[in-house]
């Protein structure tokens, strides 16, 4: 977890402003709806505004800004009397504040949204702006959770706030496409809003981060029964984009809707064709939704791993021998998808922490070195953090229970299921799963093959390094292929995953998995390229 007191003062304010090439495109989308009133609910130092100039917005234009901090705010006030906006008004001040008094105002709809609001985590928020956030969601009858980031209610503000048929075009985080606590958002922009275009970049805007970021260009319905055409997304790579009329860009994106909307918007980074043949894949007789076949529960919560997990020498060193079982939890400690005596041995001889310890005995009843140990680490505090405070005695970790198949919550290229042989125990940095009614070998095996993979993209999540994350509720949505009749080999796919490139790996799989299935190679072959597509696109490589 990330604590206020680590970040710095431009995270807490929110405050990466747009390019000004951005906000031009993303303004001149807006005005070609010919708006007679707009918000921008975080103006900082003006770029929007000086993007309503660069597109010769009427001077007579209703303009209403908000800006938290006042330099920021005098700035642009500065500029909206260079500008000669006359009806343009600058408040120094909360804008979410402002929206949650006039949700319900037809007197301060506005027929236009420009901007770029800011990104902070909920739990970084002043209480005021935290009671603010929570107040959009229960005015909007919205699901609300403290996972969110303050870009959200704006968004939702300003959808609210917006006249029938008018635009909102803003510069936001790219997570929205597939972040759980963005989906309340995603789904009322789907009930509001006729078409939603993201316009997805390869490349990081915003300078010295690893914030991701795209432009969502949405209009809404003019009527509440008006027809959907969904969300769409159109990939770019560098601002050659800039160059296309954004209302040709806009009405030349391919959108989807049902399930799209309601969900992750993660299927309308897929085109027509290939979503034709990932649905008719996933419908085939033997490929089932992870549920069906395996049980999924979280990794053992120590609170305080390095007292926990300790390599060789540590336990050679405080006699911790009869108190200490295997374990692993990190990619390195497993390469491929088999945990054996071998692998753990290799993980001994590179001195990695491969030992779980494991007290439960009352403190005067363990030996004198092992209390040693423990007096060492409440001189270090540990008993201080907030799992091991709650515990009676605090080193003893409850849940300690070993399954015969691990998967680790991040991953680079793919998730993999690890078939436990040595039943070791994993922390929370892996997953316990139990296969249902199956070998779980070959659950293992056939966990590794390009429809399950493209799943775990649709379905999974990623920031700015580019890893991808699976929380058990997105693991339960993956689907697997599994022939009734498979001779399998899975030690000689754990060395293929060891020593070969993914695709390769993927796409023989596939052969042996899909096409008993009614699949021929060209499916599998492009099958393996929408996958590679999209695990690209996560880490920022060309696509």
């Amino acid at each position: 977890m990330k604590f206020k007191a680590d970040q710095t003062a431009q995270k807490l304010r929110g405050g990466y402003y747009t390019p000004q090439n951005l906000a031009d495109y993303v303004t001149k989308w807006v005005l070609a709806g010919k708006p007679e009133s707009i918000i921008e609910p975080s103006c900082g130092d003006g770029s929007f505004l000086t993007a309503l100039s660069n597109n010769n917005a009427s001077k007579n234009l209703k303009i209403n800004a908000f800006e938290l901090f006042d330099i920021e705010a005098e700035k642009s006030r500065l500029k909206c009397t260079k500008f000669g906006f006359v009806n343009a008004k600058v408040t120094e001040g909360d804008f979410l504040s402002w929206a949650n008094k006039n949700l319900n105002s037809i007197e301060q709809q506005v027929s236009g949204v420009i901007g770029n609001p800011p990104f902070i985590r909920y739990q970084f928020l002043e209480k005021e702006f935290q009671t603010q956030t929570e107040l959009v969601f229960k005015q909007l009858d919205l699901k609300f959770t403290k996972h969110t980031n303050a870009w959200v209610p704006f968004i939702l503000a300003c959808i609210k706030l917006l006249k029938s048929g008018g635009r909102l075009g803003m510069v936001i985080p790219s997570e929205i496409i597939h972040v759980m606590h963005a989906q309340s958002l995603r789904t009322f922009l789907g009930e509001q809003c006729s078409k939603l275009v993201v316009i997805d970049p390869q490349e990081i805007w915003f300078e010295n981060t690893l914030q991701g970021a795209v432009i969502l260009l949405a209009q809404k319905k003019n009527e509440i029964t008006d027809h959907s055409y969904g969300v769409g997304i159109k990939h770019v790579k560098g601002f050659e984009f800039l160059n296309e009329n954004p209302e040709t860009l806009f009405n030349d994106t391919n959108a989807i809707n049902g399930q799209t909307v309601v969900g992750k918007w993660t299927k309308a980074l897929l085109s027509p064709t290939e979503l034709e043949l990932v649905t008719r894949t996933m419908r085939k007789s033997n490929v089932y939704k992870f549920t069906e076949v395996a049980d999924v529960d979280v990794g053992i919560v120590t609170g305080a791993n390095k007292f926990f997990l300790v390599d060789n020498e540590t336990v050679e060193k405080f006699g911790l021998q009869e108190f200490s079982h295997p374990m692993f939890g990190k990619s390195q400690h497993c390469k491929g998808i088999i945990y054996n005596r071998k692998q753990h041995t290799h993980n001994e001889e590179n001195k990695y922490p491969t030992n779980f310890i494991y007290l439960e005995d009352d403190f005067s009843d363990l030996p004198e070195s092992v209390q040693e140990y423990i007096k060492q680490g409440e001189s270090e505090e540990l008993h201080k953090r907030y799992k091991c405070r709650i515990r009676k005695p605090w080193y003893k970790v409850p849940s300690v229970y070993s399954r015969n198949l691990g998967m680790l919550k991040r991953s680079h290229d793919t998730p993999r299921l690890i078939f436990n042989e040595l039943e070791a125990l994993t922390t929370d940095t892996a997953y316990r799963v139990t296969a249902k009614g199956m070998d779980a070998a070959k659950l293992a095996y056939c966990f590794i093959n390009p429809l399950t993979a493209i799943f775990a993209e649709l379905e999974g999540r990623y920031y700015g390094g580019g890893v991808l994350e699976l929380v058990p509720s997105e693991i339960e949505k993956l689907f697997i292929p599994i022939p009734e009749k498979l001779d399998f080999d899975i030690e000689e796919l754990d060395e293929s995953i060891r020593t070969d490139d993914m695709a390769k790996t993927l796409k023989m799989q596939g052969y042996k998995i899909l096409t008993p299935l009614g699949l021929n190679n060209e499916d599998v072959d492009n099958l393996v390229a929408i996958w590679e597509r999209l695990k690209n696109r996560r880490q920022r490589k060309d696509h």
